[in-house]
């Protein structure tokens, strides 16, 4: 994976895994989420580590903002639009940052951190993300963000996707526009997706709501939940969706033991 080191200015890659194929590159971890999506021999499909794919629980906790703390099996921790803060857990094994605010990054991350994953390229263009760590494979697919005066700064925010124990996990980051057909092709299937809803600093209200149909996940997490009181969102949502709001700031899933009926889920957390 790239190595990451903060520097003044940003964070800058001390390697960034070349756009181009060569015969001395390792070959690229196979998507069980795209795989499944596309109708391939799903059940043949295993990750680039060789772990045949299982069906055990993971953890996923809202620390909060649109920060959340996700469990493997295997105990890889892994920490989303992460600012430094995630109460009071240990560094975890990976983060995963967007720049679009301050809130969802920081150029000094904690030493112990393994693997720090941001959402963009210091160095310009697309970043692209391919990381199997232990039973986890975690890749990312580039949109664009709103930048000064009405442009667009292309590939700088990512949605990173998390494959683990057959579960797709996906979380959309700082979402500035709509989703074309061809990030729903890169993202492919989706079990659990956390969906920002602050209804103006990311997507709206009812462009958001037609992204979640379209990604059709089994679990709804909404983050990033300041602003328009959350109630907007989920009026947005037919009888087809049940909401559930929990008492606790976490839950467990398991690819057996996902909803039927599409349900978003409110954790405790702001």
């Amino acid at each position: 994976m790239p190595a990451v080191i903060a520097v003044a200015g940003g964070l800058k890659l001390a390697h960034v895994k070349p756009t181009e194929a060569s015969s001395d590159r390792e070959p690229l971890p196979v998507s069980t989420c795209q795989a499944v999506a596309e109708g391939w021999q799903s059940d043949k499909v295993q990750l680039a580590s060789a772990k045949p794919v299982n069906r055990e629980q993971v953890r996923i906790s809202f620390i909060g903002h649109s920060t959340y703390l996700i469990e493997t099996p295997e105990g890889v921790t892994i920490a989303t639009d992460y600012n430094g803060y995630i109460g009071n857990n240990d560094a975890p094994t990976v983060v995963t940052m967007n720049k679009a605010h301050s809130s969802h990054y920081t150029l000094k991350p904690d030493p112990a951190i393994e693997n720090v994953l941001p959402g963009w390229n210091p160095n310009g263009g697309p970043i692209d993300h391919d990381v199997v760590v232990s039973d986890t494979y975690i890749r990312n697919v580039t949109t664009d963000i709103r930048s000064g005066f009405g442009s667009r700064e292309a590939d700088a925010n990512s949605i990173f996707i998390f494959e683990v124990a057959g579960l797709c996990i996906g979380h959309l980051g700082h979402l500035h526009h709509d989703l074309e057909d061809r990030h729903i092709a890169q993202i492919g299937r989706l079990d659990v997706v956390m969906v920002p809803i602050d209804g103006g600093l990311t997507v709206g209200h009812e462009r958001m709501s037609d992204i979640v149909k379209r990604l059709r996940a089994s679990v709804i997490l909404p983050m990033h939940r300041r602003g328009t009181p959350i109630n907007a969102f989920l009026d947005l949502f037919g009888e087809d969706f049940d909401r559930q709001f929990r008492e606790q700031d976490n839950l467990t899933v398991t690819l057996r033991d996902l909803p039927k009926q599409p349900t978003i889920i409110i954790l405790q957390g702001v």
